[in-house]
């Protein structure tokens, strides 16, 4: 696959300035096209307000608004764009004017350049038959705001060829989305079911079912959103919802069409009143009910026409709609027997709309869905790993784990596999444990089942280490305790300048628990890996680099190629012993033996500078002073132990540091999204 380095966007309202703004973010050089200067400078301003919005925010610095903008060209000049690696169209939904738009830049641009469409309405492969590249022609539609949302959906037609997907899911990953590809139907998978959901809270008031209050009331509490259906036509626009129904009407038949009262209200030019009345409790159970069986039953449809799988339309729900739960995380809290009773509800209604085979053939079976969170992928020598939990940001749980050793064993038996890669769907490799699970077990005192679920963890991760094959950790963003336990397990660490790891565990009351604190003092030394694991620093990839954590850092179009050379080179030895860097010396005098008493006393560090002696004390202050004496002594232990060995002793200190206050307190208090108070023994 081509360099993907300049990318070009044909519009400048919301939706293209949204997208170009998120590509330069991510380090794209990207031109922005429209058909006046006026609306090209209104997209570039747009740009720059949001931008600045961020910086009074403190989301960015003032710098890298700079450098954002530096990357971003506006012109009325198609030709501006001949030699961009890819084109995002993000004109109006018209199909005559995206058409001919098409056919133009097919006379400009060279043959290298791919096509996308943002489009929303119509299929992609209309657009493909009507250029000369129909192979270089895919569907990238985004959610808005682009800047901000993260999902893409990516969708090629019959004559995509393999070379383009694998360019749009790379090129996805590189400005930051979580990429599902789905196929070129009718409304994707995302607006498949959003849409009628839509329809059916405008036909549920027709009906009578409820006021507007109690109609968005309902929808909020069954699909854990913060706006209702009511107030979410109102800000995305009722003339959008009339024009998307339309859409999917003609071509899916009535059930998915616009209501009456829907087109009525455009008409009027007036939003909803979303204080029509009082909320009636007496009618929320129904609401629901409603809600599910259209959304549940289109949801499953879905699956049945292969447009989506089940992993990805919970993926989607979660990250473009900011569902608390996707539709098949629904099915199963409300059990498969209650999704198929209001699903057929809906039949009944709508008898143009049949009951989904998934869902009678999941009847049968009487058990809920189970979610494939982790996928492989074999290409030739090297098998890819890809944790798929974008939306909990890869956290690893009981599921992971167990999918992660069955697809692990799978990649390393298979014969023409020299390498085994992991990675992590969307921007983060993995973010952690799943905490809520430590909570739940730590509150039932089955302190046992967090035992073996570590036991499991640690089993995998030293397969990993020791395995035949050369694995390799590929850190294209934030990798934090569990996810750098098992980055540090492989043999390489190959990273992207995005690309960091971290131990925030004394901060919630904890110690890293997967063999972190082992392998970490083993590369970079004991006094240093005490100072990542008692302050939680992050390390970043240049650090990390240094420090000899890295194998090495390369641009993400270098991934594949840097993989194929260490597949090529001599076996590596991660433990081989570095020189500390003279910026970390200070540092790790620091965390010399002589003075871990004191620091853990809270007193001031002989011969170390008063700057570092006060920020070291602000930091620890912050920390489980229980999980900082546990960690210090369990490093200590595991120094003149084997690696197997050291595992065993971490596994012995569970039960112990499970059963302090300070662990619930802490682990409670992430859950919550609150400042942990500890108390150390008391």
């Amino acid at each position: 696959m081509s360099q993907i380095s300049k990318i070009g966007v044909i519009g400048a309202g919301h939706m293209g300035s949204g997208i170009a703004q998120k590509v330069a973010q991510e380090g794209f050089d990207v031109v922005m096209v429209d058909m006046a200067d006026e609306y090209v400078e209104r997209g570039l301003s747009t740009i720059k307000s949001i931008l600045q919005s961020g910086v009074k925010r403190k989301i960015f610095t003032q710098d890298q608004v700079d450098s954002f903008l530096s990357r971003v060209k506006g012109t009325t000049d198609y030709n501006a764009v001949a030699d961009a690696d890819i084109i995002i169209e993000a004109v109006f939904e018209d199909k005559n004017v995206k058409t001919k738009l098409f056919q133009k830049l097919d006379g400009i641009c060279a043959d290298k350049t791919i096509f996308a469409t943002n489009t929303s309405s119509f299929y992609v492969h209309e657009f493909a038959d009507k250029v000369n590249r129909p192979d270089r022609f895919i569907g990238l539609h985004y959610f808005f705001h682009p800047a901000k949302n993260r999902l893409l959906e990516i969708i090629p037609h019959a004559g995509t060829s393999k070379e383009t997907i694998l360019a749009a899911e790379t090129f996805a990953k590189f400005h930051g989305k979580t990429a599902i590809t789905v196929k070129d139907a009718p409304g994707f998978a995302i607006n498949r079911f959003f849409i009628p959901c839509s329809n059916e809270a405008c036909r549920m008031l027709e009906e009578g079912m409820g006021n507007v209050a109690t109609i968005d009331e309902g929808s909020k509490r069954a699909f854990g959103i913060g706006m209702g259906w009511f107030d979410l036509l109102n800000v995305t626009g009722i003339p959008l919802a009339v024009h998307a129904s339309e859409g999917l009407g003609g071509e899916l038949g009535l059930f998915y069409g616009t209501p009456d009262i829907l087109q009525a209200q455009m008409e009027k030019n007036e939003d909803w009143d979303l204080t029509d009345g009082p909320v009636e409790e007496e009618k929320i159970d129904a609401i629901k009910d409603r809600f599910y069986g259209i959304c549940l039953g289109v949801a499953a449809a879905l699956v049945d026409e292969g447009v989506a799988t089940i992993e990805d339309v919970n993926i989607g729900a979660k990250l473009g709609l900011r569902w608390t739960k996707g539709p098949f995380e629904i099915m199963n809290d409300i059990g498969i027997g209650k999704t198929c009773e209001v699903v057929e509800a809906i039949t009944k209604k709508y008898p143009g709309f049949t009951m989904p085979k998934v869902l009678i053939e999941q009847k049968v079976l009487g058990v809920p869905f189970k979610f494939k969170t982790v996928d492989l992928d074999i290409n030739g020598d090297t098998a890819w790993i890809t944790i798929n939990r974008p939306d909990a940001m890869n956290a690893l749980n009981e599921g992971v784990v167990e999918q992660l050793t069955e697809i692990f064993s799978i990649a390393q038996n298979h014969s023409d596999v020299k390498a085994i890669v992991f990675q992590g769907a969307g921007k983060a490799f993995v973010a952690g444990a799943d905490i809520q699970f430590f909570v739940d077990n730590v509150k039932a005192d089955t302190i046992q089942n967090i035992e073996a679920f570590t036991r499991k963890g640690h089993e995998l991760l030293l397969k990993i280490e020791n395995s035949p094959k050369k694995t390799i950790a590929l850190l294209d963003g934030l990798s934090l305790g569990g996810g750098s336990e098992l980055s540090l397990a492989c043999q390489y660490i190959l990273a992207t300048p995005n690309g960091s790891m971290g131990f925030p565990e004394t901060g919630i009351g904890i110690i890293p628990g997967l063999g972190g604190m082992i392998r970490t003092q083993r590369i970079i030394g004991t006094q240093l890996a005490k100072y990542y694991v008692f302050t939680g620093a992050p390390v970043t990839a240049g650090d990390a680099l240094d420090l000899g954590l890295f194998h090495s850092v390369v641009a993400p179009s270098d991934i594949e190629l840097s993989v194929q050379r260490i597949i090529e080179e001599d076996t590596h030895d991660k433990y081989q012993s570095h020189d500390i860097p003279d910026k970390f010396k200070e540092i790790s005098a620091a965390f010399a033996a002589k003075n871990i008493q004191a620091m853990l006393s809270g007193k001031d560090l002989a011969d170390i500078s008063q700057a570092l002696n006060d920020k070291l004390k602000k930091i620890l202050n912050r920390k489980s002073e229980v999980a900082l004496k546990m960690a210090n002594d369990v490093m200590e232990a595991q120094l003149s132990l084997t690696i197997a060995d050291a595992v065993e002793y971490e596994l012995g200190q569970l039960d112990t540091l499970f059963r302090t206050v300070d662990a619930l307190e802490g682990l409670t208090s992430a859950v919550e999204h609150r400042k942990p108070e500890f108390k150390g023994n008391k």
